[in-house]
């Protein structure tokens, strides 16, 4: 990967560079199925767990923002969701991420907004239904890091987040 420093705010599922090959497979699946498009999930799912390399390259840092309904979405069953929820545990203590939950409770100082990913603050990518799209205006990136700051002033970090995870695992593994 090119970027060295990103900032991803995903509101309703894992982000991609964290997500296990079982929770890759669903998602990729439902976008071929949906799309329309050529079956292509195993090497789509081989390339996002190729990219997660840049999570032990100590050349690359991430800050990444959950809203906790992202470790509610049903994707896939309880035990792909309990197996996400393991990951992201073991995931909070790598020096390359800097992963805050944002509880559904927690009153946020901007407006809500669809997620984005920004890459070394110069570009900002929103993912639509079939495609994406990039910002590039410098005003706009700067919007998008305020709206970004407010957004991680509002989440929990470090052991309240592995406590908002713990108990999204704790919903998963009933049964």
């Amino acid at each position: 990967m090119q970027t060295r420093h990103g900032k991803a705010y995903v509101p309703g599922m894992m982000w991609a560079t964290l997500q296990t090959d079982a929770y890759a497979s669903v998602i990729l699946r439902r976008v071929v199925t949906f799309l329309g498009v050529p079956d292509d999930v195993a090497a789509g799912v081989a390339k996002r767990m190729e990219r997660q390399q840049v999570h032990y390259d100590g050349e690359h840092h991430y800050d990444v923002i959950l809203d906790e309904q992202a470790l509610y979405t049903n994707v896939g069953g309880p035990e792909v969701m309990r197996g996400q929820m393991e990951r992201l545990l073991s995931d909070l203590d790598l020096s390359s991420l800097h992963l805050g939950i944002l509880p559904t409770t927690t009153e946020v100082g901007v407006v809500p907004m669809p997620g984005f990913n920004m890459y070394d603050g110069q570009r900002v990518h929103y993912e639509l239904v079939s495609s994406g799209v990039d910002v590039t205006d410098p005003d706009e990136v700067a919007l998008h890091d305020r709206a970004f700051a407010a957004l991680s002033s509002a989440a929990s970090y470090g052991d309240a987040a592995g406590d908002l995870i713990s108990k999204a695992l704790a919903f998963w593994s009933k049964g």
